[in-house]
């Protein structure tokens, strides 16, 4: 497993040990202790998986504490274009936004820390996304943020996503209560 830095503290883009042979392909999704060796130690306790067709776009998402989720994101089918937002006021980065692309293809998965939005939209004809939680879903402590806010002014690469009515109506960051710090 190779841990990648992004421009955020806390945040890594996971290359996973891809064993190939004639049959195909095997890695390790996760390992609590080369986990723990590389830095993240946290304990998932829920996954979730979702299915979605192209120019789906579902975000961007968090949990406020004592709910906060940190997430370990992968696709595996299909291609997404993943997107993290650090909304941890007093960080260096707070208010900038980070996107990678995972795929079926390339296995790379994401750790998106507490103190994210997280978000992704969907490149292939379908994608399938499977994600580690922190904590368990709370409905009470689900909040978001506008996927086309002006002052993220994230680059999607898809034009008129296909969106649920609750990620349409997600207020500006700049509209939100202070929920994380640093």
């Amino acid at each position: 497993m190779k841990l990648i830095a992004t421009d955020f503290r806390g945040a890594w883009l996971i290359e996973p040990k891809v064993f190939r042979d004639r049959r195909g392909w095997f890695l390790e999704s996760w390992n609590r202790e080369a986990f723990e060796a590389a830095g993240i130690d946290t304990t998932f306790v829920q996954d979730n998986h979702s299915h979605s067709c192209r120019h789906t776009l579902r975000g961007m998402h968090f949990q406020i504490p004592p709910r906060a989720q940190a997430k370990l994101v992968r696709c595996t089918l299909g291609s997404i274009w993943d997107v993290i937002v650090d909304i941890r006021h007093g960080s260096p980065t707070y208010g900038r936004w980070q996107g990678h692309e995972l795929s079926s293809e390339s296995h790379f998965m994401l750790y998106v820390p507490a103190g994210f939005a997280h978000g992704f939209c969907v490149l292939s004809e379908a994608a399938e996304v499977q994600y580690k939680c922190s904590d368990f879903y709370a409905p009470e402590a689900a909040r978001g943020i506008r996927w086309d806010d002006p002052d993220l002014d994230i680059a999607w690469p898809i034009r008129d996503p296909v969106l649920s009515d609750a990620d349409r109506g997600h207020p500006c960051l700049r509209d939100l209560s202070p929920f994380f710090s640093v």
